[in-house]
């Protein structure tokens, strides 16, 4: 079959606005349904979390992140950036000596990295930190 330009430019066109309707709604749904998951549709507010990250990760096969938030009983780390927002989940009980935790992620791009935390009064605390990937992570 021989495409003319008529033929292309509708292909395309096609395509754009269905990359356009279906790929951003649905990325942003699962990063929202991963914060409802943890915080129950409760507000969260700014600050009282400390996230430390590295504004420059060399290679995101393995970036380390580190975060604290004292009066915590949990912490989620999210990559925004990635297919599978949810990273890592710490739960600290009420006799745990520091509510802090670090770990290894691989992020597939520059992106950022939340961390919510759930007080023990029941309220939520969120921050995020921007992390620049020159060598991707997850296949690139």
């Amino acid at each position: 079959m021989a495409y003319t330009r008529r033929n292309i430019l509708t292909i395309g066109t096609g395509a754009l606005v269905f990359a356009s309707v279906s790929g951003l709604p649905v990325f942003a749904s699962v990063v929202d349904d991963a914060i409802a998951k943890f915080t129950g549709g409760a507000d969260v507010a700014e600050g009282g979390i400390e996230l430390t990250a590295p504004e420059i990760a060399e290679n995101g096969n393995t970036v380390p992140i580190q975060v604290s938030a004292p009066g915590a009983s949990a912490i989620t780390l999210l990559a925004i950036g990635n297919p599978e927002p949810a990273v890592a989940t710490f739960n600290f009980g009420p006799l745990a000596g520091s509510r802090s935790g670090s770990t290894r992620i691989r992020l597939a791009k520059t992106q950022d990295v939340v961390a919510i935390a759930k007080m023990e009064d029941g309220s939520f605390r969120k921050v995020a930190a921007t992390v620049k990937v020159t060598i991707g992570g997850c296949g690139g």
